[in-house]
């Protein structure tokens, strides 16, 4: 066989394991689930690479941490959904300068947002778990400056302005009707939420059963925090039955919401997972629960499940994360959340069996066929796909 067919064959096989793939694999691209790409690692794939990965998954909401122009140019004419991140560490400036935040969106947003679908910013993460009062303090007025900028451009139904938070900043968790903030946030949170209410934006939260369970293991039974069978418990308060922590976490947030006087905001949850190993003292941690964690959580997304207290609202979540991440600081289990190793393969299973390109480009005509025929799949510009890919090219 010719080095030109041999090269085309090879290009038809990977189209239709592509299409095959992606038809056996777990539907997640309802509203309800996404997933967050973070990068800190030194073995990742390219982001073109991921592009088909996440295309094979049916996976069509990403959240960057970042805006990574190589991303967002990768996923140039995809139909993925992007919420990008603006880091803690410029909330100050915007705050006193809002040309930075006008900046900001004409550098990282402007130049995407006619190709690619950008639907939030995410305006710094877990600030109030920095206890950093500065950069507290630096929180809303940032997120102003920024809806400001949108707001100038004409942009601000398309993309959405909000932040992530960490549960800590509840004092009162439990039972879920008693939820409240701690105290010293909440002089930050009300004219927080009053802005949410104002914008109509959802506020986000990083929901993590794994840290409660790691912490009381002996009080808090694991199929109650993996979504498995279990006796749950009942609020006394509103006699709801909850058989998941999840749950209750969620609705704990909605009742500290509600004691400052809101009940027009929703909430999402930006990050869970479970990680698939840990340190001797990160009890549960293990691939085993991690895939009873994340699979049963994708099946309650399917069927649109909202919480004991907000049934009628299906949860909205973005599972944590697409890779392990080698470079990540901390405990070992921080390096090991990922559904996939950086090559591609399945840390676990659940369900989600997805493709890895490693393509080999020819400028034959039979194989510019296929790349049309692929490009008609993907949705994805062929010549930006080729360059930003970072495989192997071999002209003839």
């Amino acid at each position: 066989m010719s080095t030109t067919h041999s090269l085309s064959f090879f290009f038809f096989r990977v189209l239709l394991l592509f299409l095959i793939r992606s038809e056996e694999s777990v539907r997640v691209n309802s509203q309800g689930v996404g997933i967050n790409y973070g990068q800190i690692a030194n073995n990742l794939p390219s982001p073109a690479r991921v592009a088909v990965l996440l295309r094979s998954l049916n996976i069509t909401r990403v959240k960057l941490y970042d805006a990574d122009p190589n991303v967002l140019f990768s996923f140039s004419n995809s139909q993925v959904d992007f919420m990008i991140g603006l880091g803690n560490e410029l909330l100050q400036n915007m705050s006193t300068d809002p040309t930075k935040a006008e900046t900001w969106i004409q550098q990282r947003l402007q130049p995407h947002i006619s190709k690619t679908r950008i639907t939030s910013i995410v305006v710094g993460n877990e600030i109030f778990k920095t206890n950093d009062r500065v950069l507290i303090s630096s929180l809303l007025p940032a997120m102003k400056s920024v809806y400001s900028a949108l707001l100038s451009l004409g942009l601000e139904k398309q993309v959405t302005v909000t932040s992530a938070h960490s549960l800590d900043i509840l004092q009162t968790s439990y039972p879920p009707s008693s939820g409240s903030f701690k105290e010293e946030f909440v002089q930050f949170l009300q004219p927080l939420l009053d802005f949410h209410s104002q914008i109509k934006s959802p506020f986000l939260i990083n929901a993590y059963p794994f840290f409660a369970y790691k912490d009381s293991p002996k009080e808090i039974p694991l199929e109650y925090a993996l979504f498995q069978p279990n006796h749950g418990m009942i609020d006394p308060n509103t006699n709801l039955h909850y058989d998941n922590m999840l749950f209750a976490q969620v609705d704990a947030l909605y009742s500290a919401v509600k004691t400052l006087g809101h009940t027009d905001i929703e909430i999402r949850i930006s990050e869970t997972g479970w990680p698939s190993k840990g340190d001797v003292d990160e009890i549960g941690a293990s691939p085993e629960n991690a895939a009873l964690y994340n699979g049963n959580l994708l099946r309650l997304v399917e069927q649109r499940k909202g919480t004991p207290a907000k049934q009628s609202v299906p949860i909205d979540v973005y599972v944590f994360a697409l890779f392990n991440e080698n470079l990540k600081p901390g405990p070992t289990s921080e390096r090991n959340y990922g559904l996939f190793y950086p090559d591609g393969k399945p840390v676990y299973n659940v369900g989600l069996q997805g493709y890895l390109p490693d393509i080999i480009y020819s400028s034959s005509a039979a194989t510019i066929k296929i790349l049309n025929l692929w490009r008609a799949v993907m949705g994805l510009s062929v010549a930006g796909f080729i360059i930003e890919m970072g495989v192997k090219t071999r002209m003839r």
